[in-house]
């Protein structure tokens, strides 16, 4: 049994961003628990081709740990190298212990401390607890009939397999949603034939990409001008809540620019019927590529829509609504995360017995997206409604370290050992944000989307500015906590 004053449960962003405020805090006596055999978070597991940011590179890294970007939207392999960049800069690999997978969490209400067992049957305790698993980390695959019969190759866009060759075979790819629209385009071109089911079209934007130039690269090395480029891409992309939430014809204008490309670079028809949403434009997550629609309008690429999908899978390949039967060598899940219902995957049991199951039985739900009654001194990293449809994910994290640094430090100061928040102010607070969801795209903008919960709530999104977000993050209320 090994303690320490704060555990952080995984090794991405988020946990990256909790130790490194954790050493500005000038406290030092805290672990890192990653699941897997190696430290990074979602640029170190994602390896798909095609895999990139969908967030331009100088706004989507961390204030305090600027980098030589070599483009506009980084791709996998960079994003990979700039977690490496943070890791090694704060000398954070000597603060994690990696292959420790968690497999429950609980509240000691005499010692009060927190108790956490791993798969290695390893236990550790610790006073505060932050869980960094993050949204985006238990890959979900549909139960299809007949799923397990298949004697091809399958895996998950999250767990690429590197050592299968897909060059002049048969794929199928499940799913059209993000990942999707980047791999896509960079396998198209060498399979043999790519069949691509898509359950509902997404809307596509064009990505802006654009490669650094050496004057651009040593302008942006400058501290004053690497600032200026953030803030103008923050506030730039700032004004699509605008659209989301505040403005329909901001929406419809969106829309139409999103038509006129579906237009322009789908001449086809039927095919572009199929690619065509039902739905207002930012119900689902937009996609940004430049080169999806040319993929899809290869000769080699079928899309089958849902009354084309997947019925069942045989032995060689898939069986459709209509009957046909589809003779593959791959099929690759691109099919997302549980990201709602299923944000933290371990069980949770919190004072007096408490089960963060039964609690989030309806629907997840945290004060500030971070903490929760009758579970002291546990912070959860993008959490419930801490999601961000517009800009960068870093910033909320962030923003969330102010919260979960100053109940710490008030805690440290006054020699206190548990803070939680009163149920009156996460009830008020949970109020407000599904107060506030009502007017968004993203509750009314009529699609179901992995921003919901199985109870029809929106939990991923937060529905508003993210500055917003950080007022109300800025420092510790206490009139809204319990401290003892």
């Amino acid at each position: 049994m090994r303690s320490y004053q704060v555990l952080i449960i995984g090794s991405g962003f988020g946990g990256q961003c909790a130790a490194i405020n954790l050493l500005k805090e000038g406290i030092t006596d805290f672990l890192l628990l990653e699941r897997r055999n190696f430290f990074g978070g979602t640029w170190c597991q994602n390896t798909y081709p095609g895999a990139a940011v969908d967030v331009p590179s100088p706004l989507y890294s961390l204030s305090f740990a600027a980098y030589d970007w070599s483009r506009m939207f980084a791709g996998q392999e960079e994003l990979h190298r700039y977690t490496r960049h943070v890791i090694e800069r704060f000398a954070l690999q000597d603060k994690v212990q990696l292959s420790a997978n968690v497999q429950r969490v609980a509240w000691d209400d005499i010692a009060r401390h927190w108790i956490v067992d791993t798969a290695s049957l390893e236990t550790f305790h610790a006073q505060f607890l932050i869980n960094a698993t993050g949204p985006l980390s238990q890959p979900v695959i549909p139960d299809f009939e007949g799923r397990d019969r298949f004697q091809g190759k399958t895996f998950h866009t999250n767990d690429w397999d590197h050592t299968y060759d897909y060059r002049h075979k048969r794929v199928a790819i499940v799913g059209s949603g993000a990942s999707a629209a980047q791999v896509i385009p960079a396998i198209a071109p060498e399979v043999a034939h790519l069949h691509v089911f898509q359950r509902t079209p997404h809307w596509v934007l064009p990505r802006r990409d654009r490669t650094f130039n050496r004057l651009e690269r040593w302008l942006l090395s400058l501290a004053p001008m690497r600032t200026l480029l953030r803030w103008s891409i923050y506030w730039q992309f700032e004004t699509r809540v605008i659209a989301f939430k505040y403005s329909r014809p901001a929406v419809r204008m969106v829309q139409r620019q999103a038509l006129n490309m579906l237009e322009r670079q789908v001449p086809d028809p039927v095919l572009r019927r199929r690619l065509t949403p039902d739905y207002l434009i930012g119900c689902k997550r937009v996609i940004l590529s430049s080169t999806l629609y040319p993929a899809l309008c290869r000769a080699n690429v079928s899309v089958h829509g849902q009354e084309h999908g997947i019925a069942a899978l045989d032995e060689t390949g898939i069986i459709t609504r209509d009957g046909q039967h589809i003779p593959l060598d791959l099929i690759i899940w691109s099919t997302g995360f549980d990201a709602t219902d299923g944000v933290i995957s371990y069980p949770v049991t919190g004072r007096n017995g408490t089960r963060l199951h039964d609690v989030w039985a309806q629907y997840p739900r945290a004060y500030l997206g971070t903490s929760l009654p009758d579970f002291p001194n546990l912070f959860i990293v993008t959490g419930p409604n801490t999601g961000i449809g517009h800009t960068s994910a870093l910033f909320i994290i962030e923003s969330q370290m102010n919260y979960i640094l100053d109940c710490i430090r008030t805690l440290n100061r006054q020699n206190l050992r548990s803070i939680e928040v009163q149920p009156a102010a996460e009830q008020r607070y949970t109020e407000m944000i599904h107060r506030e969801m009502q007017r968004t795209v993203w509750k009314s903008g009529g699609c179901h989307s992995w921003y919901q919960s199985k109870s029809g709530h929106v939990v991923a999104m937060f529905p508003g500015f993210s500055f917003t977000y950080h007022y109300l993050t800025r420092r510790l209320r206490l009139a809204d906590h319990i401290l003892s």
